[in-house]
């Protein structure tokens, strides 16, 4: 098989299949991504992808290339190419799909007698894999959508051990039952451990991946606007979370409160799915979003706001310590990091930042950062007005405080995920602020 684009979600696709005994083949454009993923290493910080990468190139299951010739005679392709926003509008581009398949089209045959199948795995708006599926029949290639589900820290596990697999099928019966056939091969270690199997067509799936973001985002601004409102009485956010989550209807996942979600998923998967709702004439069937968005940045601004009113009303020249640059702890990823544009916004106040993360602080480096980069939490504390804690990693969430009040005398903390235990920080002599927290 190939796997077309080795990004995130492509690369771990590919290392994953390999180790469920396929001979897999990364085709990217990058050259230089190429090299780095053909040595072994790996392009970006994900919790035990480094060894799964090197164990599957070391044993030559796994390889890559920059050729599309070279994927020729696969009998399956993927496609985990990035759909990102547009430059100009709330809208998925397409471009990389596009591109993937016309790099794939001189080279669809049938391979030992059969006709290969191109698997989607892109996150794309409803409606894109029938026009896939048309623009590819002249050359007899079958066509499934096959959503991923990952979360970065977890998308070796979410790969191989996932919890639902999607197909998303021909409505021609016969083209479906070949291309589940195909897919059942490829999924059989993981279907043989009866993991559950959703079978449906190709609209369908689109809309499970998109549909599924949508709800988690929903959910987190949700449990924000609730602290907006225990802020505002005096209610404990966090217990409210508890108590309606032991509702199983609810559930307790996604109802941290905090500074908000970012990354390179829900942010734009719900603004895609939007304005694919307003190309099908349906401006007023997701309008709900909007405000899911809204209140989302709005989490920024209210950190923010804290953190001035923390200081006495007045950032600059104030000394601001941040702990954590990703979007989520287990990442380097900081695409629509709420953390940096946090970071950011204190800056432009007229504050002095100081940045740590244990993973993305060398990426933030390497890339000439507008910000202090430290390498520790006691650098980026030193003699602090205020530390935001603003990416939740282990190494923050077990720091001592009565050891890091000895270089942050000032001893002023906003944790901006709830991550703290406040009777411990205030028990070292701490101010503890957090959000939606009397």
């Amino acid at each position: 098989m190939s796997v077309v684009g080795t990004g995130y979600l492509g690369a771990v696709h590919a290392a994953c299949m390999a180790s469920l005994g396929h001979e897999v083949i990364g085709l990217d454009v990058d050259e230089q991504k190429v090299r780095l993923l053909s040595s072994g290493k790996a392009p970006f910080h994900e919790p035990g992808f480094d060894e799964l990468l090197k164990e599957q190139v070391d044993a030559g299951r796994l390889t890559f290339t920059t050729d599309p010739a070279d994927v020729a005679d696969c009998r399956v392709h993927f496609i985990g190419v990035g759909t990102p926003q547009t430059s100009d509008g709330d809208a998925a581009d397409l471009t990389y799909v596009d591109a993937a398949i016309t790099n794939l089209l001189p080279h669809l045959g049938p391979v030992d007698g059969r006709a290969p199948l191109i698997a989607g795995k892109s996150t794309v708006p409803v409606g894109t894999a029938q026009a896939i599926a048309e623009r590819i029949a002249p050359t007899g290639a079958l066509l499934a959508w096959n959503p991923e589900f990952l979360r970065e820290g977890f998308a070796v596990q979410d790969t191989v051990s996932p919890d639902r697999i999607v197909y998303g099928l021909s409505k021609d019966e016969a083209v479906a039952a070949e291309s589940k056939a195909i897919l059942d091969e490829v999924y059989a270690d993981l279907l043989a451990r009866e993991i559950p199997l959703v079978v449906t067509d190709y609209a369908t799936a689109e809309l499970v991946k998109v549909a599924a973001n949508a709800f988690l985002a929903t959910k987190i601004s949700f449990i924000n606007a609730m602290s907006e409102i225990a802020d505002a009485t005096g209610a404990d956010v966090t217990t409210l979370a508890e108590a309606i989550g032991h509702d199983d209807r609810i559930g307790k996942k996604f109802l941290r409160a905090g500074i908000g979600f970012g990354g390179g998923c829900l942010p734009k998967d719900i603004r895609a799915f939007m304005a694919r709702a307003g190309e099908l004439g349906l401006d007023d069937t997701l309008t709900f979003l909007r405000e899911v968005d809204t209140i989302n940045d709005r989490q920024r601004v209210r950190t923010v706001d804290a953190a001035r009113t923390a200081v006495g009303g007045d950032l600059a020249g104030r000394t601001v310590a941040v702990l954590g640059a990703a979007f989520k702890p287990d990442s380097d990823d900081m695409r629509n990091s709420p953390a940096l544009d946090i970071a950011k916004r204190v800056q432009d106040e007229g504050a002095r930042v100081r940045v740590t993360d244990p993973a993305a602080g060398a990426v933030l480096r390497a890339r000439g950062s507008e910000f202090d980069v430290v390498d520790s939490v006691e650098e980026a504390a030193q003699d602090a007005d205020i530390v935001l804690l603003l990416t939740e990693w282990r190494q923050f969430r077990e720091i001592d405080p009565v050891e890091l009040k000895k270089v942050a005398p000032a001893a002023t903390i906003l944790d901006g995920r709830n991550a703290l235990d406040p009777k411990r920080w205030r028990d070292a002599g701490w101010t503890y602020i957090g959000i939606g927290r009397p």
